[in-house]
C-alpha cells in the first residue's frame, strides 16, 4: 500500500519534473507575479485619474470664465425724429406722349432727328415733299389776284352807275345789279383768301416739327415712303421725361391721413425707390389724388410729380413709392435689430452699468427701416444688444465688441 502510494508520488514528481522547467525554488516567485499585477494597475489608474482630475479642475475655471462674459454688439438708444411713410407700388408715367402723324399726303423726303435724341419744342423733325403744296399756293394766289381786279372794276362801275342814276340816264335796276356784283366779288375774294391760307397751311404741314420737348423713339417710317394723313401708326413718338410722374396706390385706410395733410396746405414729399427698396432713385412731391377708391383692391391711386433732371426715372419703370405723411418728433429710437419677439411681448436686451444684460419689455410705436420708435422700456443713452443675443439670458455678463461697419447686425 505504501509502495503503491510511493509509486504514485514518484510518478507524479517525475511528471512534474518532466513538464515544469522552472526549478522548485523559483516556482513561488512566479506564482506571486499574477497577484502583483492588479495592484500595480490600480496604483497607475489612481495616479492617472488624479492627474486628469487636476487638469480638468485647471481647465474648468477657464470655461466658466468664458461663459460668464459673452461678446455682444450693443448700440445706444437715442432721441430723434422718425418719418412716417405710406408705401405703395407704382409705375413711372410720362406727363405727355405724342405720336406724330402726317397731316397731308406726300412723299417723306428728309428725317432730321436721331433715334433717342432729345428734341425741343419747335425743332424740325421731318419734311414731306412741299412742291405740290407750293403749286396749290400759287394757284390760289393767282385766283385771288384775278378776283381782286374784278372787284376793283365792279366798284368803279358801281360809282359810275350811281351818277348815271342821279342823272336818270340808266335804270335803277342796273345800279342794283352792279351793287350785287360788287358784293359777289367781295365774297369771291374771301374764298380766294381761304384757298391761299389752306395752301399755306398744307405747305406748313409738310414740315413736321416737335410739338413738345422730349425724347424721340425709334423711327417708324423711313425717308422715301409715301405717307398719308390716315396712316394709323404715325411717323414717330415723342415722350416727355422732364418732369415725369409716378402713379402708385396706397390702402384706402390710410387716405384720411393724406387728405388731412393736403387740406392743410402741406406739400407732401414722395420718394421713388428701386425694386428691392435699397436705393432711392428720385424725390418729388404729391400732385393729385384720384377721385374714387378701387372697390376690388381697396386702394386709391395717387400721382406724384418728379423733376427727373438726371433722367433716372423712365416711362413704365416699376418703382416703390414712399409718401411722407408725418414725422414723429423727439421720440426714443432704438435699432430695429435689437427687437426680440416673444410669446407674451416684444423685448430687448439692455446692457447695465455692471456689464450685465437685462430683458426689457418695450412698446413699439413705429418701425421705419433700421430705426424703431418706442414709448417705454428703454431711455435715451442706454445700450441695447443688436448682435449676439442668441446666447444671452437675463443677468448674464457680457463684453462689448466693436461693430463691423461693413456688416449690418442681424436680427
Amino acid at each position: 500500500m505504501s509502495s503503491e502510494r510511493s509509486g504514485i508520488d514518484s510518478s507524479a514528481e517525475s511528471e512534474a519534473v518532466l513538464f515544469d522547467p522552472v526549478p522548485p525554488p523559483n516556482r513561488t516567485k512566479s506564482r506571486r507575479w499574477p497577484l502583483a499585477l492588479p495592484a500595480a494597475a490600480a496604483v497607475l489608474g489612481f495616479v492617472g485619474a488624479h492627474c486628469s482630475s487636476g487638469q480638468t479642475a485647471n481647465a474648468r475655471p477657464d470655461r466658466a470664465a468664458g461663459a460668464r462674459a459673452v461678446p455682444v454688439v450693443a448700440l445706444p438708444a437715442r432721441t430723434g425724429d422718425l418719418p412716417v411713410y405710406q408705401n405703395g407700388i407704382g409705375n413711372v408715367t410720362p406727363l405727355k406722349t405724342v405720336t406724330l402723324r402726317s397731316r397731308v399726303d406726300g412723299q417723306l423726303m428728309t428725317v432730321s432727328y436721331r433715334e433717342g435724341q432729345v428734341v425741343r419744342e419747335g425743332d424740325l423733325l421731318a419734311e414731306i415733299d412741299p412742291r405740290p403744296f407750293e403749286v396749290q399756293l400759287h394757284q390760289a394766289q393767282g385766283q385771288l389776284a384775278k378776283d381782286e381786279a374784278a372787284l376793283a372794276n365792279a366798284k368803279v362801275d358801281l360809282e359810275r352807275y350811281k351818277v348815271l342814276v342821279e342823272q336818270d340816264s340808266i335804270a335803277r335796276q342796273q345800279l342794283d345789279a352792279q351793287a350785287a356784283a360788287v358784293v359777289q366779288g367781295e365774297a369771291a375774294l374771301k374764298s380766294d383768301r381761304a384757298q391761299v391760307e389752306s395752301a399755306q397751311l398744307n405747305l406748313t404741314y409738310s414740315r413736321i416739327v416737335a410739338p413738345i420737348t422730349g425724347v424721340v423713339g425709334l423711327r417708324l417710317v423711313d425717308p422715301g415712303n409715301m405717307v398719308h394723313a390716315a396712316d394709323p401708326n404715325g411717323l414717330l413718338v415723342i415722350t416727355q421725361l422732364q418732369p415725369i410722374a409716378v402713379v402708385f396706390t396706397i390702402p384706402a385706410d390710410h387716405l384720411p391721413a393724406v387728405l388731412h395733410e393736403t387740406k392743410a396746405g402741406h406739400t407732401l414729399t414722395v420718394e421713388a425707390w428701386d425694386r428691392d427698396v435699397k436705393h432711392k432713385i428720385a424725390a418729388g412731391s404729391l400732385a393729385a389724388i384720384d377721385n374714387q377708391i378701387d372697390a376690388t383692391t381697396g386702394t386709391v391711386r395717387i400721382k406724384a410729380l418728379f423733376p427727373n433732371g438726371d433722367s433716372a426715372l423712365y416711362p413704365n419703370q416699376f418703382v416703390n413709392a414712399r409718401l411722407l405723411v408725418d414725422t414723429l418728433r423727439k421720440v426714443v429710437l432704438i435699432p430695429t435689430a435689437a427687437l426680440q419677439r416673444g410669446q407674451q411681448s416684444t423685448y430687448v436686451y439692455a446692457v447695465k452699468a455692471d456689464s450685465t444684460v437685462e430683458t426689457r419689455d418695450v412698446d413699439v410705436q413705429l418701425t421705419e427701416g433700421d430705426d424703431t420708435a418706442i414709448t417705454k422700456g428703454v431711455t435715451a443713452g442706454e445700450a441695447v444688444v443688436v448682435d449676439g443675443m442668441d446666447k444671452l439670458q437675463n443677468g448674464m455678463k457680457v463684453t462689448l465688441a466693436q461693430e463691423n461697419p461693413g456688416r449690418r447686425p442681424h436680427r
